[in-house]
């Protein structure tokens, strides 16, 4: 392999790198970290970078346990998006955005009474 291939080669990957964090960028939660026990869940302004799902997980230690609740987003800013649960939380959770099955976005939460 010449020089010069293995520049573009160079090039070619760390362009791939920048569109991969620039997309992620995209995708954000921006409200606090505290929200209230309830079944319903105001997660804010929520961010994607394409058509996706919310996911809310229990989460405790680290570990993410079980499936409360969902919610469909669209590309770009989706304001007051509410994920209604099957049962209040109870306790810590954890909100995945998935566009095309991945992640592309999480935040946990502090569930407060």
């Amino acid at each position: 392999m010449k020089l010069k291939d293995i520049a573009l080669s160079i090039t070619a990957i760390a362009g791939m790198a920048a569109a991969t964090v620039a997309a992620a960028d995209n995708s954000y939660f921006e409200l606090e970290r505290q929200l209230d026990n309830s079944t319903t869940l105001e997660l804010g302004l929520v961010s994607s970078e394409g058509d996706g799902v919310i996911e809310i997980y229990t989460y405790h230690k680290d570990q993410i346990g079980t499936l409360l609740g969902t919610e469909e987003v669209h590309a770009g800013a989706n304001r007051d998006v509410h994920v209604n649960l099957s049962r209040p939380a109870n306790v810590d959770v954890i909100a995945l955005l998935k566009v095309d099955g991945e992640t592309v976005a999480s935040r946990d939460y502090i569930i407060v009474d």
